[in-house]
């Protein structure tokens, strides 16, 4: 039966059945092939979008801009001084107000259910570029990510993320493995683990793909044999510097070096969606090294700029994958 995602809102991947997420994954090939053979697409020509930014960002904005121009779409960008949605205005009156104006919305903040209430009263499609909980349109980058040095399949591929485990990509990648048949391996301390019930709800879609979810705090046990090791920074945007301390105490025992990636497949890659802290060419990597003695975080940056990592073909899949979600939802 043909995938028809037109109208939908794109809030969590738990909300897309693995033939729908699969579908997603080859429309951003299909995107990401005519893109380098210069094949205009602009599908969209007509259509208005309108992105609403509570947290800042630089590969979800372009990505949503280059993607939506691609499109034929026009394109507002709104950062967080320029809206009054949760201020003056109620996240439902924004929402009634804009659905209005725009085809589709992408929401870019802190709750998840300030996106959930947008989808629900917009009257449009409403697609999610991160909160606190869920970082549904990095995982169809992710995933083709995957995919094209996977040429033979990703499923029962061994999926490793290393560090805080509730946070957006620990919870997304997790979903994202267990609904497409992956054995997803959350390596980090005991006092940084996901919600139960979001892993509960994982370990019943495994029943149904084929893969399986896991946690250990042994980063050499994790390592071994995998196909795909992952990290993403310590302290999130919106949490308080103050947590540097702690989470740098906590997580640097999970850091991936070139001897956690000699323990994984030969073949295996290194994924991070960026920013990274891997060197001090930044104020908040210089300033950390000057308080704590440290000049790399959650990656080494020789594991960083080695010939396994696929950083910046993640960032550019960011483009090709939120292309494919808005043209699919508003087609």
């Amino acid at each position: 039966m043909p995938v028809n995602l037109s109208g939908r809102s794109f809030t969590k991947l738990l909300d897309f059945t693995p033939e729908e997420i699969n579908y997603l994954i080859d429309l951003s090939q299909n995107f990401k092939d005519m893109k380098r053979a210069g094949v205009p697409h602009r599908y969209l020509e007509g259509k208005n979008i309108v992105l609403l930014f509570q947290k800042t960002s630089t590969r979800t904005r372009c990505s949503f801009e280059v993607a939506g121009m691609d499109l034929g779409m026009g394109v507002t960008y709104l950062d967080p001084g320029s809206s009054q949605m949760g201020n003056k205005e109620s996240i439902e009156d924004t929402a009634r107000v804009l659905g209005r104006f725009y085809d589709g919305i992408e929401f870019r903040g802190f709750k998840q259910t300030d996106v959930e209430e947008l989808a629900a009263k917009a009257g449009v499609p409403v697609w999610n570029g991160l909160t606190d909980e869920f970082h549904p349109t990095q995982m169809i980058a992710d995933m083709l990510t995957v995919k094209e040095n996977f040429p033979t399949g990703i499923k029962g591929l061994k999926f490793v993320f290393f560090g805080d485990l509730r946070n957006n990509m620990g919870n997304s990648l997790m979903v994202a493995c267990s609904k497409l048949g992956l054995h997803f391996v959350g390596c980090g301390p005991k006092d940084l683990m996901p919600e139960q019930g979001l892993v509960d709800t994982c370990k019943k879609l495994c029943e149904e793909s084929g893969g399986s979810v896991t946690f250990t705090d042994d980063p050499k046990a994790a390592a071994k044999d995998a196909n795909v090791l992952y990290t993403d920074i310590w302290v999130s945007m919106g949490e308080p510097a103050e947590l540097w301390a702690k989470r740098i105490e906590l997580l640097s025992p999970f850091r991936v070096t070139k001897e956690l990636m000699a323990l994984a497949d030969k073949d295996a890659i290194f994924m991070h969606c960026l920013p990274s802290f891997h060197d001090t060419n930044t104020t908040i990597g210089q300033d950390i090294a000057d308080k704590f003695g440290i000049t790399e975080m959650e990656v080494s940056d020789e594991v960083f700029e080695s010939k396994q990592s696929r950083v910046f073909d993640e960032a550019e899949n960011r483009m090709h994958s939120i292309k494919a979600i808005m043209y699919a939802t508003l087609r």
